[in-house]
């Protein structure tokens, strides 16, 4: 039994915490593995260093190209053998952020942002979808309050980030058969319960 379930929002959404959260639940039961994107391997760590360095001015396509990049070799290299063995994979961010990030609030063309990734990921989409929503405003204040470090991204103006939220919403409503919508703004203990039963809903 194997499963590809990303965790997809917008900067403060608890992403991070919820796919360690969901791991611990799932691992009672499952084969589980986790990784992130952009990273999760080496050459994809690498690439996630230069993309979210706050000192770089990066041309928006080449941002775009970088992700594609990214998530090609993290894809062949760690997802896609988890798959074959017969593991869950829970991974934070896939081609949606890239979607919402460059070809909405970046304002590329969604069409041209999907076109570079079907090339990266050869029609390999996630088997669910859970997509963590919180206003942006929400986000970014959680970000400020729990002190986390800020990258690149975190420092765009708070229209980015209301255009980001904008990209999913809109993804959600093209794809309600892959993308479950999870309340972000409740208490971390609800959204982790969400989450939980929507993927338990899913699996059995």
């Amino acid at each position: 039994m194997s499963y590809f379930i990303t965790i997809e929002g917008p900067e403060g959404s608890g992403k991070s915490t919820v796919v360690k959260a969901i791991e611990e639940t799932l691992v009672k039961d499952f084969r589980v593995i986790t990784t992130r994107e952009p990273g999760g391997i080496k050459i994809s760590e690498d690439i996630r260093n230069i993309l979210l360095d706050d000192a770089s001015a990066m041309d928006y396509r080449t941002e775009a190209l970088l992700f594609a990049a990214s998530r090609r070799q993290h894809l062949v290299e760690k997802v896609l053998p988890a798959l074959e063995q017969g593991k869950i994979v829970i991974c934070d961010r896939f081609i949606d952020s890239s979607l919402s990030y460059q070809g909405y609030a970046r304002g590329i063309g969604v069409d041209e942002i999907r076109a570079i990734n079907e090339f990266a990921i050869e029609g390999k989409y996630p088997d669910l979808t859970l997509y963590l929503r919180v206003e942006p405003e929400v986000g970014l204040s959680r970000i400020k309050e729990n002190s986390r470090e800020t990258n690149r991204l975190d420092k765009e103006a708070l229209n980015f980030h209301q255009r980001v939220v904008d990209g999913y919403d809109q993804l959600l409503n093209a794809h309600p058969e892959r993308i479950k919508l999870i309340d972000a703004s409740q208490p971390i203990d609800a959204v982790l319960e969400k989450c939980i039963e929507a993927i338990y809903k899913f699996i059995r």
